[in-house]
């Protein structure tokens, strides 16, 4: 790389102690680094565009939101991103295979080897991982950084059994292709990659560069059966429930009575109507080999 590359670290990682033996190990393979502060990861984008031609790529230290504010950006420069996964979830280093062992993650990019990756976009806010509504923004809503730090990824279960005990359906309209289906949901999730939620699958076989988004709308009689429900979705096999409404596109449209959040990769970014769309091949992204 001829160019240094660009280095941001999560100053409120809970792992941010991890960083420094990451640098160590780019540093003594002889790559530059370009250490860049950023407060909020709302001036990533900015930050990223506004070094667009002086590095030759962006590293960012830190969890699934610092990489999907960091999205945008990527998109538009070109710039390939390598990952040092520092977040409570982790979920898109963990569907592209990349390790949280600081000198492991630090290899992957020294390596060299690169994926193209889709984007899926909801209201033009991007994701690599999921948007949704329903309990995924009740449980976003029920997490905090103290509860984060404290637990790590047991956060999400913890936030989950507490939003379920309240869960109640809502009305929604899922329009593919000019079509519209009437559901009665606890939680429309549409997916890029393959995880989300600190290891739950989207779907058993999705890919974040199959060009296709994986939707699925919860629909359980009973509060109690989502605790049922729940090792299937941890498999990504929830879709031969009954109770789950599943479908592949690359475009659709959810409408809902009144107006409701919308999360991407875990941050609140929109409301109801949503529409999403996919934007493919948009990211590249160092990557370990598929071969391992």
């Amino acid at each position: 790389m001829d160019r240094p590359a660009l280095l941001v670290a999560n100053a409120h990682s809970r792992r941010g102690a991890e960083v420094e033996p990451f640098i160590d190990a780019l540093q003594r393979s002889g790559m530059r680094l370009r250490r860049e502060p950023c407060r909020r990861r709302e001036e990533l984008p900015a930050l990223i565009r506004r070094v667009r031609d002086e590095v030759g790529a962006v590293i960012l230290a830190g969890g699934d939101g610092t990489l999907n504010a960091a999205a945008p950006a990527l998109r538009d420069t070109g710039l390939p991103l390598g990952i040092l996964p520092l977040g409570t979830a982790n979920d898109l280093a963990r569907t592209l295979d990349i390790p949280e062992d600081a000198e492991a993650a630090a290899q992957v990019i020294l390596d060299g080897h690169t994926r193209r990756l889709d984007l899926g976009c909801v209201n033009g806010h991007p994701f690599f991982n999921v948007a949704s509504l329903g309990l995924s923004v009740d449980i976003t809503q029920r997490l905090t950084r103290v509860m984060k730090r404290r637990w790590g990824r047991l956060a999400y279960p913890l936030a989950a059994a507490a939003v379920i005990l309240s869960a109640r359906r809502f009305s929604a309209v899922i329009r593919v292709d000019g079509a519209d289906t009437p559901v009665k949901s606890m939680q429309v999730a549409v997916g890029n990659g393959l995880y989300y939620g600190g290891g739950m699958r989207v779907a058993e076989d999705a890919a974040i560069d199959d060009q296709q988004l994986d939707v699925y709308s919860l629909e359980p009689r009973a509060r109690w059966r989502l605790l049922w429900m729940a090792r299937a979705f941890r498999d990504g096999e929830h879709k031969v429930l009954d109770e789950v409404r599943t479908l592949r596109c690359r475009a659709l449209e959810v409408r809902t009575r009144r107006p409701r959040h919308v999360s991407a990769d875990g941050e609140i970014v929109t409301r109801t109507p949503a529409r999403f769309t996919l934007l493919p091949r948009a990211v590249t992204v160092f990557a370990p080999r598929a071969d391992g």
